[in-house]
């Protein structure tokens, strides 16, 4: 199979290339800078894409089999000024509306498309359970989502086949956002955050791939995906799990007041969550490597 992976050398990007690269597929990283890319497994190669253009990417992906667009600015790299909110809505919006005119140019055309998505696309619901047939959300970032996942529905009139990714918290064990929790934990400190009752819709790497790679194999896979771990945690939850894998104490909270004076809106990514549950996968028949936290936990820290 030959895949083009947008968003490539970012953690589940570079994790779907090596698992690829490794079962003997070749795939190919979109990249601003492709000659930056320095670690690309054996059978991956790089390409360049500025992630705005139709014309430049219509050729890279002419004669493929899939396209995963998973491109986009990090939402939780900076405050939320209005200039990086810009930047946070149109590198996705922008980019996959690009994908979708390349489709339309490209001869052939790729079979599939796999578009990025968030969980953050139902907006804070307390302890609603969530599956993929619930509605949007009315924040900020449900906006941006909804978008996100329109600007590439195109595609589907060409009669390509597209699965809509939407991821929740990804856990890693050298990147993402586990390796800044686990900070407070090994200095004693660690706790839940606000008042905890906030739902973290988690997934373990290995699973964020392993659903990847299902929906690029399931002939019939389409439409929106919840890519979450099938059981869900309060961040109280998740705070006493991982302090008891840690051997550490979990009771000392990150007061909201206080994220909300040193992040701003962003602030909201931390306090507000999603119980989404990943219905769609599990009735599709993907068997998680990792369905409880604590074992997920284990395998990353313990």
């Amino acid at each position: 199979m030959k895949v083009i992976v947008s968003g490539g050398s970012g953690l589940n990007g570079s994790a779907l290339v090596a698992g690829l690269a490794a079962d003997g597929h070749k795939a190919t990283v979109l990249s601003r800078a492709p000659e930056r890319l320095r670690d690309l497994p054996t059978g991956g190669s790089a390409a360049a894409w500025d992630a705005k253009s139709a014309a430049q990417l219509a050729p890279l992906i002419a004669g493929v089999d899939a396209v995963v667009h998973l491109a986009g600015e990090g939402i939780a790299d900076g405050r939320w000024s209005e200039e990086r909110k810009r930047r946070i809505r149109d590198s996705r919006v922008d980019s996959s509306g690009a994908v979708a005119t390349a489709f339309a140019a490209a001869e052939p055309r790729p079979d599939v498309l796999l578009q990025a998505s968030a969980v953050g696309f139902y907006g804070p619901r307390g302890s609603e359970e969530l599956t993929e047939e619930s509605a949007s959300g009315d924040d900020f970032l449900a906006g941006i989502c909804r978008e996100w996942e329109e600007a590439s529905a195109a595609v589907e009139d060409l009669g390509v086949r597209r699965a809509v990714l939407r991821t929740g918290v990804v856990l890693a064990r050298d990147g993402g956002a586990l390796p800044k929790m686990l900070l407070p934990f090994r200095l004693f400190a660690g706790g839940p955050v606000g008042d905890g009752r906030q739902y973290m819709p988690w997934i373990h790497l290995a699973d964020e791939v392993g659903a990847i790679r299902f929906l690029l194999d399931s002939p019939t896979a389409s439409g929106p995906y919840n890519l979450t771990a099938p059981e869900p945690q309060t961040n109280r939850q998740f705070s006493r799990i991982l302090g008891r894998v840690l051997r550490r104490p979990s009771f000392m909270p990150a007061p909201a007041f206080a994220l909300k004076l040193a992040l701003g809106e962003m602030s909201k990514i931390l306090l507000e969550g999603q119980r989404a549950l990943p219905r769609r996968l599990e009735e599709g028949g993907y068997s998680f490597r990792f369905p409880g936290l604590e074992a997920a936990l284990r395998d990353l820290v313990g």
